[in-house]
């Protein structure tokens, strides 16, 4: 076979698109002529169009996964500084983006003061999971328990639960905002007990577990939350200052500085 007498097949095209094949359909062509140019056998090439096949296909599972995620923007392992944290912390952090604790069902804990990080690392170890080819849902807990109780008013919650049951990980981000009607901390148990030993969910929290009676009221549902999320769980406990306030000072500082620069040292 040369190169000069490859040409498209119809029905070849037409059955390769019904297999759902588009990396077979735009590289056939290509890969064939290159075959032929450089001698390979019909296995060799077979070969090269499957593993082309292959790593498009993970790349698209990838893309679209990222979409279904709803990962926040610019919050990446590339943009987070672990140098800040003590190195208990940093070395969980580390153990937590292999994504081991998924094969589990473990949850994840992130509990400290506003504007240490929390929600920076969950959303890293969200991504982490994601470009590993596991779905992920980032979500803040307000939303997800309006969707929640949105389905429950339509009478679709138990169908709403099992949508959300495709996901191998939720990360439920600042779930001490809930604290509202014994409605809205229903659903919230519900989803909880519905993953319980079965998926794994992350957690950010700005309330330290003895103050989860704020979110939860009932002390019989609180005590039954804790236990679901921290049976199985790593407790990442955020100890240090707040990001936002550094960050605040050092423009602050800045702006003071262009604003009324040092004199000029005297010779």
């Amino acid at each position: 076979m040369s190169a000069a007498t490859i040409s498209r097949d119809e029905t070849l095209e037409l059955r390769l698109k019904a297999l759902r094949l588009p990396s077979f359909l735009e590289q056939y062509i290509e890969l064939a002529e290159r075959a032929a140019a450089e001698g390979w056998s019909h296995v060799r090439y077979l070969a090269e169009l499957v593993t082309q096949e292959a790593e498009d296909r993970a790349d698209r599972r990838i893309t679209r996964l990222l979409l279904e995620a709803r990962l926040p923007r610019d919050k990446s392992v590339a943009t987070l500084d672990l140098n800040r944290y003590e190195a208990p912390l940093r070395g969980k952090i580390r153990e937590l983006l292999r994504g081991e604790f998924l094969a589990g069902a473990t949850n994840v804990c992130l509990i400290g003061r506003p504007g240490t990080g929390k929600s920076h690392v969950m959303a890293a170890l969200a991504r982490a999971l994601v470009e590993a080819g596991h779905p992920v849902l980032f979500t803040p807990v307000t939303q997800l328990v309006e969707r929640l109780l949105e389905a429950k008013k339509n009478l679709r919650l138990a169908r709403e639960l099992k949508r959300l049951d495709n996901f191998e990980c939720i990360a439920l981000d600042d779930i001490g905002y809930v604290q509202h009607d014994r409605t809205e901390m229903e659903v919230l148990f519900a989803l909880l007990a519905e993953r319980y030993e079965r998926k794994s969910v992350m957690i950010t929290s700005n309330l330290v577990f003895s103050k989860w009676d704020q979110i939860f009221k009932d002390p019989m549902t609180t005590a039954a939350a804790i236990d679901r999320v921290v049976h199985h769980a790593v407790v990442l406990e955020f100890l240090g200052p707040s990001l936002r306030s550094e960050v605040a000072e050092e423009r602050a500082r800045a702006a003071s500085t262009k604003r009324n620069p040092a004199p000029p040292a005297h010779a």
